[in-house]
């Protein structure tokens, strides 16, 4: 060995025989092959969201050549009559996805903070449980409940209650021309919708919250806050992105929810509803209950066109609430 590989060693304090070790570089095969995977697994998910929009527009293409705009602006859907309208389909899905939006956000949120901050663990585990226990319920089963209880409920309660006291002045609660005793109505479908999603809202906003990182909830206390000044300047605002994301997810699942609405909501194809007491329908359902019963080709594509319009709807809110969170973060990010 020579006299500077001796100096080398001796100043990098090495052991010796170390400057005899050779590193090794070693080629791992899992680093490479989960990269291609996670890659194939990426363009998938892209390759089918294309695909299904090229499905729906190739078998709407009919429909959309033939009827043109109108068919959003028209009301009545008759196809024995060669009439295709969209608009009270449209109109009865935005009602009831509000009336479930506004009902299972707020309690879904109050029931996330208390699971996460005010009750014991053990009390969080159980109610969580059975939180987890009603997203597993079919929604036909949803269905059934509000068909057999709800239904009954709002026909001889709640509808006549409301229309002869002075709420039945107020706009959308006051019955309009298509009244057939609120049992079966655009409010009755909405609030089994909220029992639907409430679940998913739930669950997703709690584990969010569980994410919150402990020490910076301490440094709010610390500091003299109380309980609701931490709660709302740093738990809500560290989970605000999951909790937005919980929110889109039930919203997907109130506007694509099928068969619950099928039986609730009334079936009426022909009328855009005035009241959230009036009979109406959704796309969701108009599809399902409409679709055996098409018989030529534009009936199908017409179908197909509603369901383009709602995987349209969807695609806009989820890009509405992605600017919306980046502006909300980078305004947040510029205030600390």
């Amino acid at each position: 060995m020579s006299t500077v590989e001796l100096d080398v060693r001796n100043q990098a304090g090495l052991p010796r025989g170390a400057a005899k070790a050779a590193p090794r570089t070693h080629r791992s095969f899992g680093d490479p092959a989960f990269r291609v995977i996670t890659l194939i697994c990426g363009l998938a998910v892209a390759i089918a969201m294309f695909t299904l929009a090229g499905v729906l527009i190739f078998n709407s293409w009919t429909a959309i050549s033939e009827l043109g705009v109108g068919f959003l602006t028209t009301v009545a859907w008759a196809p024995s009559n060669g009439r295709y309208g969209a608009l009270a389909a449209l109109a009865g899905t935005a009602m009831t996805t509000a009336v479930a939006m506004l009902i299972a956000v707020p309690l879904a949120l109050v029931i996330a903070l208390l699971l996460t901050e005010l009750v014991p663990p053990g009390i969080a585990r159980v109610v969580g449980t059975g939180i987890e226990m009603l997203a597993a319920i079919p929604s036909f089963i949803f269905g059934m409940w509000g068909l057999f209880v709800l239904v009954p409920f709002m026909q001889e309660s709640v509808a006549p209650w409301v229309t002869e006291s002075w709420l039945g002045q107020v706009p959308l609660i006051r019955p309009g021309a298509t009244f057939q005793g609120g049992g079966f109505s655009i409010l009755t479908a909405g609030l089994v919708l909220a029992l639907m999603v409430l679940p998913y809202i739930t669950a997703f906003s709690r584990d969010v919250l569980l994410m919150v990182p402990r020490v910076t909830k301490e440094a709010g206390y610390g500091m003299g806050s109380t309980t609701w000044e931490v709660l709302r300047r740093i738990s809500l605002r560290y989970a605000l992105s999951g909790i937005v994301g919980a929110t889109f997810i039930g919203l997907g699942r109130a506007l694509g929810e099928t068969m619950a609405v099928a039986y609730l909501v009334g079936g009426d194809f022909l009328t855009v509803p005035k009241s959230l007491f009036d009979p109406g329908t959704t796309v969701a359902s108009l599809i399902a209950l409409q679709f055996n019963e098409a018989t030529t080709a534009l009936d199908v594509s017409a179908l197909t066109a509603l369901g383009l319009v709602l995987f349209v709807i969807t695609m806009v809110f989820q890009v509405v609430a992605h600017v919306w969170l980046r502006r909300s973060q980078r305004t947040a990010g510029g205030r600390a």
